[in-house]
């Protein structure tokens, strides 16, 4: 039947109407902090040996099983299950192949200890006998197969352990570990922390040798954390944690030979710190890195473990300090690739076998972000780089000497690589404020792209339905620097009107905050702000991150005073926009953010109204020793530094309205420090709101917690500004 003139058009205005309504939908709190914006990635990438397959994990919540699936690079399309959970085969949420590939560790029942360190049931899987035999009956740390997949290392009770396969033996190889006293093969708090890894052990390439770092924690002070739970008594953990200018671990370095299980100590030059080692190609050759308490100066050492006779390869001082990194990659000869900041911004070096320059591979006034592997048979060097500007990445090749060197990437934004184990793809990760991550197949000489993998546009048809504002990079001009800021404006902005100003921001050290990259869970909270009629800008001052070392460092011994100078004067400026209410601005942030956002309302009490911080550091006294320390020196050292930019020094100057949050089994930045900062202002007599999450880590979530917080910050923030 002919619908009617006036039918048509009522349906063409009702059609219209629901297009707008659904286009003006609200981000909830409760969407936000249940993941309904998670995007979609490649879980646990595996490039096989043969650079012409790859594997990830496939977890299926709803069902309960996880399996390993096996791609074809150049096709794309799936080859096998490798394995899946079953009766058999438990539950599993990460996976590691032996060196050969016939064998794969599987990770079950993991349970986190701190930030990295985990425990778990481990199961070794055998591909062509279909076994599958329990690496332990205990929870284990850090399992490892052996080169030729014959056994697994691991760490229990801090002691090293090692299982022969075939026989089904173990065998204990360390026997002094003790809790809060001496770990053996894994690592302490503030190295599992600050130097970024957990596990300290290395097999050598044919499994003859296992090489450990060994922590005697006996002199460092312990720190305590009451546990409320839900029992009559609270309970108590007690961990040792050096503070700045307190006693750390004494480390050393041990080597095991697997034939006769005979263990012996290396000595070191004054190895105050070990943060990294590394077997060479060859493998009787051990490199070690070694760090003084001031972190300025770091040591390269080559061990030969048949006479245990060490020689510097590479000797590296700074003025402020000395950056660990994962990047040493040792090629056939033992020559090696090493990258280094030492010309005022990060680069990429190539150096012969006795540690003599041979090259420096890439220059220019911009950073290596990531070092990505070296292609020895077509001599060509794979990294990331902001050459781009530094709020975007790109990937390129080069070649040793510097030269045929080609941008991969094409998109602007933030381009990321993981390369087949030949280097004759790499799958392109890309997203920009605008695009949601992008997973595409790419030739890695010539950088052109072969296949689509994966996107999120779901992501972005979704989004079509709600409010969203983009993200408006710039520039701002602020004490001699041109910074980089985004700023939100609401969706139906009117340069007329006045909006209250909310600043976010982290500030730390070498970090970055405004980056042309997708949005991150905090952002669709930034889009609510917005259109709960706020601008809300970050910007990223002095001391902040891939604007080159003079950039960076400029803030060392005197953590907080720059930053703050310029989040209080890029707070002046962005006030004198026509369009904002310098009469109502405010600023949060979470840890060093925390630290920041404090300090920016007492110091700048004329110019902000109002501040969230949570989890903050009030005095880097209360810090660890290895972060405080590499950019404060100790406070024996440089009691002003610590002090005059320490906010319960000054509690007094506090004028605007100010929210202070903490979870009390923070073991990362401790209650302490929210306790101090409490009871300065109680004396003051400054009325102020704060909010204690019982038995908390510094993350602050579980369960409905991270809705209940942000609900208190966003209420804070729509009654105080």
């Amino acid at each position: 039947m002919r619908k009617s003139p006036l039918l048509l058009l009522f349906l063409f205005i009702l059609y219209n109407f629901s297009v707008l309504i659904a286009q003006n939908k609200e981000i909830s709190l409760e969407e936000i902090y249940q993941g309904a914006f998670k995007v979609k990635g490649l879980d646990k990438l595996h490039s096989m040996k043969n650079g012409k397959q790859y594997t990830i994990l496939n977890i299926d919540r709803a069902s309960g099983i996880s399996s390993i699936g096996k791609y074809d690079y150049k096709t794309q399309k799936k080859l096998e299950t490798i394995v899946s959970s079953s009766n058999s085969i438990p539950y599993f949420t990460s996976y590691e192949f032996s060196a050969d590939e016939s064998k794969i560790l599987l990770a079950t029942e993991i349970q986190s200890i701190f930030r990295r360190s985990t425990l778990g049931v481990f199961f070794l899987y055998d591909l062509n006998s279909k076994s599958i035999i329990k690496v332990s009956d205990s929870k284990i740390q850090e399992p490892t197969l052996s080169p030729n997949g014959s056994k697994v290392a691991y760490v229990h009770n801090n002691n090293i352990y090692v299982l022969d396969i075939a026989s089904g033996l173990t065998k204990q190889l360390t026997f002094d570990g003790e809790k809060n006293k001496i770990i053996n093969g894994v690592t302490d708090w503030v190295y599992e922390e600050e130097f970024a890894f957990v596990r300290a052990f290395e097999w050598n390439s044919d499994g003859s040798k296992l090489a450990f770092i060994r922590f005697d924690e006996t002199n460092v002070p312990e720190f305590s954390m009451d546990v409320y739970g839900s029992k009559l008594y609270q309970t108590q953990t007690v961990f040792k944690y050096p503070k700045a200018g307190e006693n750390n671990a004494v480390v050393s370095l041990h080597i095991v030979d697997m034939d006769s299980y005979r263990i012996t100590e290396v000595g070191l030059e004054d190895p105050y710190y070990i943060p990294r080692i590394k077997w060479m190609y060859h493998p009787n050759y051990l490199s070690v890195q070694t760090l003084n308490r001031h972190q300025n100066k770091l040591n390269l050492f080559e061990v030969n473990v048949t006479d245990l006779n060490t020689r510097i390869l590479l000797e590296e001082t700074d003025d402020a300090y000395v950056n660990v990194k994962d990047d040493l990659t040792f090629l056939e000869d033992d020559s090696f690739i090493w990258t280094s900041e030492k010309d005022g911004f990060n680069h990429i070096y190539l150096y012969n076998a006795d540690g003599e320059l041979m090259n420096q591979v890439t220059k220019g006034p911009w950073e290596v972000t990531k070092y990505y592997g070296y292609d020895q048979k077509e001599d060509l060097v794979y990294y990331q780089s902001t050459e781009n500007g530094s709020i975007n990445r790109d990937v390129y090749r080069v070649r040793s000497n510097g030269k045929y060197k080609k941008r991969l990437t094409t998109k602007v934004g933030k381009n990321a690589a993981d390369f087949s184990a030949d280097f004759t793809y790499f799958i392109n990760t890309f997203s920009s404020a605008t695009t949601p991550p992008e997973y595409t197949l790419h030739n890695s000489l010539s950088g052109k792209k072969v296949k689509d993998i994966l996107d999120n546009r779901e992501v972005l048809s979704k989004l079509g339905n709600y409010k969203i504002s983009p993200k408006e990079f710039s520039t701002i001009p602020i004490n001699g620097n041109e910074l980089n800021m985004w700023m939100i404006k609401p969706k139906d902005f009117d340069a007329s009107k006045k909006y209250p100003l909310f600043m976010t921001q982290y500030s730390g050290p070498g970090s970055q905050s405004v980056s042309n990259s997708w949005m991150g869970t905090n952002d669709y909270w930034f889009q609510m702000l917005a259109n709960e009629g706020y601008i809300v800008a970050c910007v990223d001052g002095r001391g902040t991150g891939y604007k080159g070392a003079e950039f960076k460092k400029v803030t060392y011994r005197e953590l907080g005073k720059y930053e703050v100078e310029d989040q209080i004067a890029a707070a002046k400026k962005l006030s004198e926009l026509p369009f904002v209410d310098e009469t109502r601005t405010g600023i949060w942030g979470w840890s060093y953010g925390g630290f920041m956002s404090t300090n920016c309302l007492l110091k700048g009490n004329d110019t902000f109204e109002m501040a969230v911080a949570v989890a903050p550091v009030t005095s880097w006294r209360f810090y660890d020793s290895i972060y405080t320390e590499r950019f404060m020196r100790t406070p024996q050292e440089n009691p002003s530094g610590y002090d005059e930019n320490s906010p319960f020094n000054y509690p007094e100057l506090l004028k605007g309205n100010y929210l202070l949050v903490h979870g009390s089994a923070d073991d990362n930045v401790h209650l302490q420090n929210t306790m101090r900062m409490v009871e300065a202002l109680v004396q003051a007599n400054k009325q102020f709101d704060w909010a204690i999450y019982p038995d908390k880590n510094h993350s602050i979530n579980g369960g409905n917690t991270r809705i209940h917080l942000f609900t208190k910050i966003t209420n804070f923030i729509k009654e105080n500004l």
